[in-house]
């Protein structure tokens, strides 16, 4: 594989983790379903436990996006990728990443609940481009007021 092709690779990677990002806060369905695998599985149980609510581990594109564009229906939120670090295997990538999370209520409250979080995400090669298989997100750290979840 040339140079050329490992570099776009890594940035097609990253960019899948974007656009599943950018589905979330801008509650756009079809761009959060366009980076998932049909078979996709969604972890978020570590970071849950560390902010004490449980979370099930999600199974399914279909059932990542209405798990996430329910639940977060009414929160705006803001997510911010930072220092991701991607290894391609031929047609399988690991990404893993911090991704900020900002939860605010749309209820015009000045209520918030920031998440930073470590990702790691299994990703395979479909057609010219990369979905994701497999989520794990585990908490750094988090602040603000945790009663803004429950209104998920």
């Amino acid at each position: 594989m040339s140079l050329a092709q490992q570099v776009a690779d890594k940035l097609a990677v990253v960019d899948t983790l974007y656009r599943f990002a950018a589905g979330i806060d801008l509650n756009d369905r079809a761009l959060l379903a366009s980076t998932l695998a049909v078979n996709a599985m969604s972890d978020f149980r570590p970071a849950a436990a560390k902010a004490g609510f449980e979370y099930p581990v999600i199974q399914g594109k279909e059932a990542i996006v209405d798990a996430l564009s329910t639940s977060l229906r009414k929160l705006d939120t803001t997510h911010s990728v930072s220092n991701p670090r991607v290894t391609v295997d031929g047609d399988k990538a690991l990404l893993e990443a911090l991704v900020e999370a900002q939860h605010i209520p749309r209820d015009g409250t000045s209520r918030h609940y920031l998440m930073k979080n470590h990702y790691k995400v299994d990703l395979v090669r479909q057609g010219s481009g990369w979905v994701i298989q497999r989520t794990i997100v585990d908490n750094v750290w988090y602040e603000g007021d945790l009663e803004v979840l429950s209104v998920i």
